[in-house]
């Protein structure tokens, strides 16, 4: 089994204070990239809004989230010692699994067999979007 990823909310109250830590980091990438553009102060004013900065912050949020990933016998043994709603995207009869805990109440998984950084990145979006976006 290998893990991925920094952020593993335990509590809503975690998420909210890590989804809050990445805000700086996002706006300084939108800054950045806005710079990268050659925007002028006029143009960066127009288009670089709150949704934008908003979306940046989703996007680091989820892209820094925990994933481990491993065997599908790796998983259903670790899965089997918690009580948790399962939220499992792809085909049960394929040998690998990506997953992400969160909050200690909802595992979201998705089964993958050879192109694990393309499964932990499309899991960390799903994840987003069904536990952390909502609470966030």
């Amino acid at each position: 089994m290998e893990t991925h990823g920094l952020l593993a909310p335990e509590t809503e109250t975690d998420a909210r204070r890590q989804y809050e830590t990445v805000g700086p980091a996002a706006q300084t990438v939108v800054k950045e990239t806005a710079k990268a553009m050659a925007f002028d102060r006029e143009e960066y004013d127009e288009r670089v809004t709150a949704d934008v900065v908003e979306t940046a912050r989703d996007a680091l949020f989820a892209s820094l989230l925990e994933v481990r990933t491993a065997s599908r016998a790796e998983y259903d043994e670790w899965l089997a010692d918690r009580d948790r709603e399962v939220i499992e995207r792809g085909n049960e009869n394929v040998s690998r699994v990506a997953w992400h805990d969160a909050l200690g109440e909802t595992v979201v998984a998705a089964t993958y067999e050879t192109e694990t950084e393309a499964a932990i990145g499309t899991l960390r979006r799903q994840a987003f979007g069904s536990v952390y976006r909502d609470l966030l």
